[in-house]
């Protein structure tokens, strides 16, 4: 899943930023979210709802991430959204770059945001400057969502490679708590070596404990 979504990412990173193009389908979307800002800010200032359809563009994918991340600790879909941002932020680059121009058709025709944006602010000859903070801010938004979808891929690789292997235990055979070792005789046995008898034999009145078990010559198994 982290590893197709930063394929995802980086595909729609190349359209905008390698081939300079809009993503397909996506391009659409964001043209829909744009408008969107446009109509929530109807009823504010002439100026903020001219800003408001490149901001809405650009905060809801970034939205969508910080959503993602902060509240689902969703990496691969955080991180993908963050590389819409930038591309979302790519588009309005496109767009901010026009304003001296005003050659890009705009739905419906109208005012161009931007060239009323900057021309508020007596600014149409930094377009290109402001243009170029907004692609390279972008540029970074896809190459840190593509980092943030691969990161726990590389996490957990080398969670993996640090492990280090556990060291086999060595098991004892304890006896039972009723059985103690006490000299025994056998027929076989006449000098009545419990080792060599290998008696072991049940203390009708006895209960076991380690002190007992070890003065009778045996190891109680810690090491």
């Amino acid at each position: 899943m982290h590893l197709t979504a930063a394929s995802a990412a980086a595909v729609i990173g190349g359209f905008a930023f390698v081939l300079r193009e809009s993503v397909p389908l996506l391009d659409w979307f964001d043209l829909g979210i744009h408008e969107v800002g446009h109509l929530i800010a109807a009823p504010l200032p002439e100026l903020v709802m001219f800003m408001a359809g490149s901001f809405a563009q650009v905060a809801f994918p970034l939205a969508m991430a910080a959503y993602f991340y902060f509240g689902r600790r969703d990496w691969a879909a955080s991180g993908f959204c963050l590389a819409w941002t930038g591309t979302s932020a790519w588009d309005v680059s496109v767009y901010v770059a026009d304003a001296p121009f005003q050659q890009l058709p705009l739905i419906g025709g109208g005012t161009h945001d931007w060239a009323y944006i900057l021309g508020h602010y007596n600014a149409i000859d930094k377009a290109g400057s402001i243009a170029g903070f907004i692609e390279k801010a972008g540029f970074m938004l896809v190459l840190l969502g593509i980092a943030m979808c691969l990161l726990p891929l590389a996490l957990r690789s080398k969670e993996k490679g640090s492990e280090a292997p556990q060291p086999r235990h060595r098991a004892y055979v304890v006896p039972p708590a009723s059985v103690v070792r006490r000299p025994a005789t056998h027929p076989e046995d006449p000098m009545g070596d419990p080792w060599l008898a290998g008696g072991y034999q049940m203390a009708e009145d006895e209960v076991y404990s380690p002190d007992a078990y070890q003065s009778a010559g045996h190891d109680d198994g810690s090491d």
